[in-house]
Formats: C-alpha cells, structure tokens, sequence
C-alpha cells in the first residue's frame, strides 16, 4: 500500500508540474463557488489571496450495528465474544454497551496562495467527546448494574497540505491535494468507568475517545467543480476524493484504519449571495491495526477490530455572502442513508457542520 502511496503522490506532482492552465478561475463572487461546508480543501485561491475560516461540527451516534442489522444491549451482551476473553478478569462476552456518543468539533484553518498554482492549507482542531455506556452485572446474564459516561476534550491532530491547481476553464476547475496530518491530539486520554463488578478504576479510554491518531498520516484528494462558464448559470456542481492514510504506528504499536471519503453535491442559487446544496458522500474507515496494550476491557470500542465502517451520507445546506461580500457564511446538515459497520459498533445518528470564512483579499 505505501509504494502505491508513494507512485500516486509522485504522479500528481508531475501532472502538477507539466499540465497547461488554460484560464484563471473566475473571481469568487457566487455563493457557491465554495463547496458545501462540510467539505475540506475544496478550493484554491489566486497569488496573494488568503483566507481564514472558523468551523464547528458535531456529530451524533447512537444504538448499535453489525452489519446492517440493529442489536439492543441485551442482544450485545448475550452474543459478542469479548476479544480479550481468557485474560485476568475478562467475561467471554462483552459486559459493557455504548449507547451514545456526541463529538463536537471547532476548527480553525487557514489558506494563502504563494502562486497561481499552489495554495497551502492548514487546520488544527478543538475536540470534545462524550460517549454513555450501560454496565451489566458479572460475566454472564442481561442484569443492569447501572451507567456512566466518559468525557475527553482537547487539541485534534493538525492538517497542513497543498493544493495543486491542475486545469481551468469554461467554468470548471480541477486540483489535487497533498499533505500530512500533524500528531498534536493527545492518544492517552484517561477517564473512570463502571465495571460489571462494581469497581469505579481509573484507565486508558478505547479509541474513539483519544484525541488523535498518534502518528504522521498522508493526506491525499482530487477535487472537480464546474459552475457553467454563463455568469448567470445558477446550477453548479462537484466531486472529491479525500483519504486519510496512516502509514506508520504510533508511539502506543498500533495504528488507525484508514479513510476515504468520495463526495458529489450539487447547488442552485436562490439569490445573488444565497445558495442551497444538496450533497451525497460515502465514507469508509479501516480496523485499528496493532492495539494499544493498556487499552483492554469488555467493550467494542475496546476491540481494535471492530471499527470498519462504510456509510453514505446525504447533505443539505447552504451558503451565503454576507453584505460586505469578505465573509460567508455556510451551514450543512447531514443523515446517513446507509451503514455497515463491523460491529457491533454505534450507528451515525446525524451531523452539523457551521462555518464563516474570511478572505479580504477576495
């Protein structure tokens, strides 16, 4: 897989390198020029122009999947084999069940073009996690002991990449990202759990509940838009491929799965400085590979291999210039259509995405 990395990060510096802009992209005058918020990296800018940009996200997850089939708690601890089944004090089932989780993310980014050709990108994130479980009582049986929740909050890993225009004209645009994720989210979050022998210990969280991946990860996409070379076209569209690759393991021997994510959307716009958005994304997460060996206990999000998910997402949302033309603002609102996940593993409920962009030399 990292020689492919490898060979598909050189072919896109010479294309970078070799291909023949035929015209500028036309200034950034319509709403939808920027893709929906939620979407990363999604455009460049002109020689001397800069941007800054403040996001918040939050997701909501709950009740459980394996595969496509919904399992309740009950179900859960009655079935699943624990992974760590034969260790000291480890049931041969799982005995602890998330219920919910709500992450909430504010991220700050910042974009500046040292070329027609180049832009460079970075965002940093600010996390907090919370997840609920239910705890039932001893190795064996579906009696509630009772419930608890952990909580984490702190710096998220850091992206910094650059976005290599590639071809221009007649309304569309093409360009190709490169970069890397910084470790700067903490992989060593601690928090106090219920176990099923009623003890209330301190430990090391699973790893939806760290902060990052611990490890230096390449950043790679591809990213078309089109809004009609007519200036009064009012529909506009686009695609992108974004992955996320973890090429080493951290400092903990494991690593997490990889991610890729390939969006379509389309936007129409309503009024000079408004735009709606209708979006269709489908996303895929590999298992953790390796394990971090104080991470251990009767619970899924424990096990490194459940953690595989597919899932597609449908968006709507909208952007808007606001009066002084400097600032946009957009909004996104998604729902999965579809998931399996290699569970038993919560279920995606919804997602939100704010964002206001500044960009004065626009």
């Amino acid at each position: 897989m990292s020689k492919f990395v490898a060979w598909s990060f050189c072919c896109l510096c010479s294309i970078a390198a070799l291909s023949d802009i035929r015209a500028d992209i036309r200034a950034d005058t319509r709403p939808d020029s920027h893709a929906p918020i939620g979407v990363m990296g999604d455009h460049v800018h002109k020689k001397g122009e800069w941007m800054l940009s403040f996001r918040t996200m939050t997701m909501s997850m709950r009740g459980n999947l394996q595969g496509t089939n919904s399992l309740s708690p009950e179900q859960i601890v009655q079935t699943q084999a624990n992974a760590f089944a034969g260790m000291p004090m480890q049931p041969a089932n799982l005995r602890v069940v998330p219920t919910k989780m709500t992450m909430a993310m504010q991220m700050l980014g910042a974009m500046y073009a040292p070329t027609d050709r180049v832009t460079l990108m970075a965002m940093t994130s600010y996390k907090n996690t919370e997840m609920d479980h239910i705890t039932f009582l001893g190795g064996m049986g579906t009696q509630r002991l009772g419930t608890f929740t952990t909580k984490t909050s702190g710096l998220g890993d850091t992206q910094v990449a650059a976005l290599i225009k590639l071809g221009a004209g007649s309304g569309a645009s093409w360009h190709g990202t490169l970069g890397v994720s910084l470790p700067t989210g903490d992989i060593e979050e601690t928090d106090q759990i219920l176990t099923p022998m009623n003890m209330r210990p301190n430990v090391r969280l699973p790893y939806p509940m760290q902060l990052g991946s611990g490890s230096f990860d390449l950043v790679s996409g591809l990213t078309y838009s089109n809004h009609n070379a007519d200036h009064n076209a009012k529909l506009g569209w686009g695609s992108q491929w974004r992955s996320v690759w973890r090429v080493e393991d951290n400092s903990d021997d494991y690593r997490l799965g990889d991610e890729h994510q390939l969006s379509t959307w389309a936007s129409y716009i309503v009024a000079p400085p408004v735009s709606l958005s209708g979006r269709l994304t489908y996303m895929y997460k590999g298992n953790v590979r390796g394990k971090d060996a104080l991470i251990m206990a009767p619970v899924q999000t424990a096990d490194p291999n459940r953690h595989k998910r597919q899932r597609v997402d449908v968006g709507v949302g909208a952007n808007w210039i606001l009066p002084n033309e400097n600032y946009r603002l957009g909004l996104e609102f998604t729902l999965p259509i579809w998931q399996r996940l290699s569970g038993p593993q919560m279920e995606t409920d919804w997602g939100f995405s704010l964002g206001l962009q500044w960009s004065p030399s626009a």
